[in-house]
């Protein structure tokens, strides 16, 4: 998705800033490796970790061969199986090329490499017996960008509380999205899947129980996660979802994939096929992206948001719109919510004019607002600047809305649901007084002091917060159910959990935005 710009800082949907040069390989490093490594056998082959205070981290294990040569854009095929103990004690290559932006709110590296098909298992006991909760973590970066290597992913607090974690790479952009005539569609998705059945058939060797998987993401994660809930071959892979600040308007309508097709070949005088791309370098794979995701006098609401999953008619059969009006039965329990303010500030920055009362109808008008909806907006968020309700009106229209919209479809359809906003502001020069996208990503995990936090939050950041929200997931992943202290969300009192200083729930806390969420 596209760049929002605060201050000198920039939110992207997932994306990242750190530089990793180091592969799964037989070097390692760092203060965790004095304490010893532990092994783990896959169906593949033998993996050494790293054993920490925690636990194990197994990290780069392959669950696919690297899509290179005849592979790039073909469907994920089996790794190659290896004899000798791999050592995977240090990150693998990823996907992403390079980042959306110089700084980004999350630090996700870009390590180079192809075998980017990896999974990271943090196991607090690798023990076969064990049958731990597992959580795999898709990340986030608009399917264009984001790594699965972020300190912000780190294991460790899910370890401590008895739950496995799986952070997973996947193909992106081009490589994962791009509608190709002469190859699969929905790559990035197989890679999904493909990571989701090496989750099934090995996660037991490192203390997992393959019956207890409960898939999760933020941004363009929790896009993915909704995807995989209304595909029918990933049915059977987990038993529940979490989506965090969600990319719920995929999967894209198949008239979007082939319009993002005919727009790369105009713009890079290119077919849009695999074997015209096949053999391009990563960097000038990259830059014909780059072309293709540029804003111009021909671009469009597809041209950023495009290359993302879309309904094929045979992996994934329905779009995002169409999942809400039919009577599909979305078997799983679902945890989903976002952020107050999302994106807010993005009409305060950069080198546009601010909205004024002047400008504020052909802003909305924009955002697919008509005048009397744009009047009733207006009406719902009381004391905001025309400049600020711009803001409001993009986090709602991406975030907000959509997945307001599953919550209340799936009430409906008497579906597990719970919702939450999380509206603590961040006390950071670059970000204050805000609860912007991403913010609450480090207290899912309970990495207050991770790398790049207080960057963010500001240099207390509410350790009892974390806790609290942390420890939801962690009962949600173990039990299907955040706890006693937060209600389903139903269609009679709409109750939702705030995440504050002082985390309450409320009763029907988007009332009066409902008329205008569910036009």
């Amino acid at each position: 998705m596209a760049a929002q710009q605060i201050g000198r800082r920039t939110l992207l949907l997932g994306a990242g800033v750190l530089a990793l040069t180091t592969a799964c390989s037989s070097r390692t490093s760092g203060p965790e490796q004095s304490r010893g490594t532990a092994t783990a056998t896959t169906t593949s082959g033998p993996v050494r970790g790293v054993r920490r205070e925690t636990g194990v981290a197994f990290l780069g294990i392959p669950f696919a061969q690297p899509p290179v040569g005849a592979l790039r854009f073909a469907a994920p095929a089996p790794p190659i199986p290896w004899t000798d103990t791999r050592d995977c004690t240090a990150y693998g290559p990823t996907a992403q090329v390079k980042q959306l932006s110089e700084v980004t709110a999350i630090p996700e590296p870009s390590i180079p490499g192809d075998d980017i098909l990896t999974v990271n298992v943090f196991t607090p006991n690798p023990d076969p017996d064990a049958k731990l909760p597992v959580l795999v973590w898709i990340h986030g970066g608009g399917f264009v960008a984001g790594s699965p290597a972020s300190p912000w992913y780190d294991g460790a607090a899910f370890n401590r509380d008895g739950v496995v974690l799986v952070s997973a790479g996947y193909r992106l952009g081009i490589e994962g999205f791009l509608h190709l005539d002469d190859a699969p569609d929905n790559r990035g998705v197989l890679d999904w899947i493909a990571a989701l059945t090496w989750v099934r058939d090995n996660i037991a060797a490192f203390g997992g129980d393959p019956a207890k998987v409960t898939i999760a993401g933020q941004s363009a994660g929790g896009g993915a996660v909704w995807a995989l809930m209304n595909t029918p071959s990933a049915k059977g892979l987990f038993r529940a979802g979490i989506s965090e600040s969600g990319a719920l308007t995929q999967p894209n309508d198949r008239a979007t994939a082939l319009a993002m097709s005919a727009l790369f070949t105009k713009r890079t005088g290119r077919p849009a096929t695999a074997a015209a791309l096949r053999d391009l370098s990563k960097t000038g794979l990259q830059d014909l992206e780059d072309k293709l995701r540029a804003l111009g006098p021909d671009s469009s609401a597809a041209t950023l948001l495009g290359l993302a999953p879309w309904a094929d008619g045979t992996l994934i059969p329905a779009t995002s719109a169409e999942v809400l009006k039919s009577d599909a039965d979305q078997y799983v329990p679902l945890m989903l919510g976002f952020t107050a303010h999302e994106f807010n500030a993005a009409p305060l920055t950069g080198n546009r004019p601010p909205v004024t009362d002047t400008t504020l109808p052909a802003a909305l008008g924009a955002l697919g607002f008509d005048p009397s909806t744009a009047a009733a907006f207006t009406l719902a968020y009381p004391g905001l600047t025309a400049n600020q309700i711009a803001g409001q009106a993009q986090s709602d229209v991406v975030i907000r809305m959509p997945s307001y919209r599953v919550a209340e479809m799936r009430a409906g359809r008497q579906q597990p649901t719970w919702l939450y906003e999380f509206t603590w502001t961040s006390t950071a020069p670059d970000y204050q007084g805000m609860s912007f996208h991403c913010l609450d990503v480090p207290f899912a995990f309970d990495l207050l002091r991770a790398q790049g936090v207080t960057a963010v939050t500001g240099s207390n950041p509410p350790q009892a917060l974390a806790d609290a929200i942390h420890q939801a997931w962690v009962s949600f992943v173990s039990n299907g159910d955040p706890g006693d202290a937060w209600p389903r969300y139903t269609l009679d009192r709409r109750e939702t959990m705030i995440w504050s200083d002082a985390s309450h729930v409320q009763s029907d806390p988007f009332a009066a935005q409902r008329p205008i969420w569910l036009r």
